[in-house]
């Protein structure tokens, strides 16, 4: 069974029971992309139009109260007005995304996720108030369920609000995960490992520092993302197409945003330009560039652990934790299918990046017609690296397992562990020291026995993890 619903086009055959309409038809047919649209961007369609309505009721009461039967303005009566509250709050729910068809790559600077939402909004308030889906006359999409509102107002504020709550979830995230290279760290503070610069061995360090370098750039990641939320907390909610207002009530443009900011409790202000606010997107370039420096500190950490703990390694100082079988064909081999995981999320941010930095430079005049493209790659982006931010803290620093036995081995057998000296015996002496390491494979102690170049007692004291962590060396390390 269908109805026959009209625009200015024509008309088309839309299933009897379906909550969308012509205009989302019409988008599905235009833009065949099979891309899902984020679930939390409509959640939050839903929201900021619930936020509309009880601005509307406001100002409604407020007009009736002043004006009384003088009213020149449209009148929605409370029996609609409730239905499409109920309606916007379910939509805010996630309910009836399913009737959502408009995909997430699409032209038109979001006129269709606005018309979709508002065509579920108003048919389901239609059954609601014991009238069929498509009949227009009683509640209709643009004149009710779109009051006082624009796409280029609504879309990118629900925008804000779904990017928000996301933030917040990879906030905690990568503290999660920080907290557990933080564990790690300590628990590895005094055991040694070579160092390494330009894939060569270098002096010595610990592996408790190398965590600790991770635990570092997380804690500024986390710190970078906490701030987020005050760099794109201004909306352009109430600005209508342009952020001009026109055709918007001034009692409506005022307080709308602070009953968006009742209902979400999120620090969200009304823009002092709601024009900049409007034309430009340069705020998700902003969050964006953080969103990438988080993926390049995963991407960093992962690579490093994927090499340490690799066949390649003579002698592995790391092993990380087995989570699935390799090979179809090799039977017992294991791949780090979780470092590949987190690198291959990270180079698709990357790609993000440059996508959203590049599209909102295409903002042309009063409007971007790219912020649906623009806000799918933010919103996947976010959901990527708290997916990173969870399997990295689960699968990969849980059950990682340091060999510290074998970081001293290779340690000490490195000739590089020779540069501890040269304040104490000097450069050549050490480079003596280092070449018959590296000729016949000795240890440094064993290579010192036959040059005795220092006493063994003084060896030992200064190749301590203490003495070879400390910061420096002071004349009295000397005597």
């Amino acid at each position: 069974m269908y109805r026959i619903e009209k625009d200015n086009l024509g008309q088309k055959e839309i299933p009897s029971d379906a909550l969308y309409g012509i205009h989302a038809l019409r988008a599905k047919e235009n833009f065949p992309d099979k891309t899902p649209f984020p679930i939390e961007w409509y959640k939050a369609v839903g929201v900021t139009k619930l936020a509309c309505y009880y601005t509307y009721r406001k100002f409604r009461d407020a007009a009736i109260k002043k004006y009384g039967n003088n009213l020149t303005v449209k009148i929605i009566d409370n029996d609609i007005l409730d239905a499409l509250i109920e309606s916007a709050s379910e939509v805010s729910e996630g309910r009836y995304f399913d009737n959502f068809i408009v995909p997430a790559i699409q032209g038109g600077a979001g006129t269709s996720i606005n018309m979709n939402i508002n065509e579920i909004i108003a048919n389901t308030a239609l059954l609601k108030t014991g009238n069929k889906c498509g009949d227009y006359t009683y509640i209709d999409p643009t004149e009710l369920a779109n009051i006082y509102q624009s796409t280029n107002d609504v879309i990118p504020t629900a925008l804000t609000i779904a990017v928000m709550l996301l933030l917040q979830k990879l906030e905690v995230r990568i503290n999660s995960l920080r907290i557990k290279i933080e564990e790690l760290e300590k628990n590895t503070r005094d055991k040694l490992r070579p160092g390494f610069t330009q894939m060569q061995e270098a002096v010595p360090t610990s592996f408790g520092l190398l965590f600790s370098t991770y635990n570092e750039a997380f804690s500024r990641d986390w710190w970078r993302v906490s701030k987020c939320l005050e760099r794109i907390k201004s909306v352009n909610l109430g600005g209508g197409a342009v952020g001009t207002g026109l055709a918007v009530p001034r009692f409506f443009i005022m307080e709308v945003v602070p009953e968006l900011r009742k209902i979400t409790q999120l620090p969200l202000t009304h823009s002092e330009n709601l024009s900049d606010a409007t034309a430009n997107l340069d705020k998700w370039v902003e969050i964006h560039a953080t969103l990438k420096a988080h993926a390049v500190n995963l991407e960093k950490m992962s690579s490093d652990l994927r090499l340490l703990a690799s066949d390649i390694a003579e002698d592995k100082c790391i092993i990380i934790p087995e989570k699935q079988v390799g090979s179809s064909i090799m039977p017992g081999k294991i791949n780090p299918v979780i470092p590949e995981f987190i690198i291959s999320v990270s180079h698709r941010v990357y790609s993000n990046d440059n996508l959203a930095g590049s599209l909102c430079g295409q903002g042309c005049l009063e409007l971007n017609a790219y912020l649906p493209v623009i806000g799918f790659a933010v919103i996947e982006s976010i959901n990527l690296l708290i997916s990173s931010c969870l399997t990295a803290e689960n699968n990969l620093i849980s059950g990682l397992t340091v060999r510290d036995a074998s970081g001293y081995h290779s340690l000490f057998h490195s000739p590089v562990i020779t540069t501890a000296l040269t304040p104490h015996i000097g450069y050549h002496k050490a480079g003596e020291l280092a070449l018959l390491m590296k000729e016949k494979k000795y240890d440094i102690f064993e290579a010192n026995s036959i040059l005795n170049l220092i006493d063994e007692e003084r060896l030992k004291d200064i190749l301590q993890w203490g003495n070879l962590l400390k910061l420096g060396f002071s004349l009295e390390d000397l005597k």
